[in-house]
């Protein structure tokens, strides 16, 4: 990973005792994407969507969140919600 792919991604654990939840799947399903129709309108990996619905965790590129935005016609900061970091996390059952 270069330098500039370094600044760009979005990390989960915040300095003020946050961490951050992506709310991609909700926010696809609801405007009728699933997994391949959003990789497709996004023009990005159908794994990347893959790994993002089952864990929305986990640390995503700048890049990756406005592709995602501008598919969706939402702003990332829909994307996105800080949750407390003593918040339950559910482990991705890996079989979805």
């Amino acid at each position: 990973m270069n330098m500039r792919d370094r600044c760009n991604v979005l990390f989960i654990r915040s300095k003020d005792g946050y961490m951050i939840r992506l709310k991609i799947k909700e926010i696809a399903e609801e405007k009728g994407f699933n997994q391949s129709s959003l990789a497709r309108e996004a023009k990005i990996g159908f794994t990347t969507v893959k790994r993002i619905f089952r864990d929305p965790y986990r640390e995503v590129s700048f890049n990756v969140l406005e592709k995602i935005a501008q598919a969706l016609h939402v702003s990332i900061h829909d994307l996105i919600e800080e949750v407390p970091l003593g918040t339950e996390i559910q482990e991705p059952s890996g079989n979805e």
